[in-house]
């Protein structure tokens, strides 16, 4: 597990461990229920939440070389290994999927990464599909002229992350019966389990549909830690159609808890979580007196 006293990464400041925030909501003291937000949005003004955890023990494996990562077009995992790359003096390549946005104007995700120094690479959706495969990856990698470089994969979960997104779960050991986070791929689900306590359990909310993380995330564990650890389970029925979808039921429920709590709140992962959360919470879901600790892995964008 990577320290944030590792050099070159220390420079970075990250505000560890990132604070643990009460919020009194009646939907859920009216359960009976403590509703706590662990604010991993502020570890980083630019490596944000989740996205710090993982990459600083990739960056200090990359030991200098250029890091290629993927992703799609609003990726914040994207922006944030970028902004990395930025400081501290690290070439990032960015291999973004879809080759018809090549011949596009950069959305704002996109600019922010070749602000940052990153290099684009566009590949058409099948090949990006194949990126896993030793033969289409090596393909990839020398089309981008990046074929000696650290290759983080998408959303940044590769066994360093998990390892790296254990002390998540440290850092919330004795302060929540449960803990919930929003899952893209499954790596900070995979570490944060491993690093609670027993009795204490972790739920991921996928905010993809497909219900295959379960299986993604079991196979993160085994590669970081050589099995399943820590008590942990998925709630697919928040994905709200798919990645990167925010119907209006969705954005007016983030308004409302931004106005009942002055939180600002990332739509394509937090309030998914907290959607779910509260509709857990009307459930009975959570026994009476059980204190329930969200991670906040985002802010909005931009």
């Amino acid at each position: 597990m990577t320290s944030p006293d590792t050099p070159g990464l220390a420079a970075l400041r990250p505000r560890l461990p990132s604070p643990l925030q009460e919020v009194v909501d009646g939907r859920f003291e009216r359960r009976g229920v403590r509703l706590l937000l662990k604010r991993d949005d502020l570890i980083h003004p630019e490596l944000i939440g989740n996205k710090w955890r993982k990459l600083a023990p990739n960056l200090t494996a990359a030991a200098g070389r250029t890091v290629v990562t993927f992703g799609g077009a609003w990726s914040n995992h994207l922006r944030a290994t970028a902004a990395a790359g930025r400081l501290l003096g690290i070439p990032t390549v960015g291999v973004i999927r879809g080759d018809e946005l090549a011949g596009r104007p950069l959305n704002p995700s996109l600019a922010r990464c070749t602000a940052d120094g990153m290099r684009l690479h566009f590949v058409d959706r099948a090949t990006y599909r194949r990126k896993a495969e030793p033969t289409a990856l090596a393909g990839i990698l020398r089309a981008a002229d990046a074929e000696e470089a650290y290759v983080v994969p998408e959303g940044g979960s590769n066994a360093e992350a998990v390892r790296g997104c254990r002390a998540l779960g440290v850092e919330l050991r004795g302060r929540a019966e449960a803990v919930a986070v929003a899952c893209g791929t499954g790596g900070t689900l995979a570490g944060l389990a491993a690093g609670l306590a027993p009795g204490q359990r972790a739920l991921g909310v996928p905010v993809l549909r497909g219900g295959f993380l379960t299986a993604e995330t079991e196979a993160l564990q085994r590669e970081a830690f050589g099995g399943r650890r820590g008590t942990w389970s998925m709630d697919d029925r928040f994905h709200f159609g798919g990645y990167a979808r925010v119907p209006a039921e969705l954005d007016a429920f983030a308004a409302d808890f931004e106005q009942r709590h002055g939180l600002p709140v990332e739509r394509l992962y937090v309030a998914k979580l907290l959607y779910g959360l509260v509709t857990l919470a009307g459930e009975d879901a959570f026994p009476r007196g059980t204190a329930v600790a969200a991670v906040v892995t985002g802010r909005p964008f931009p």
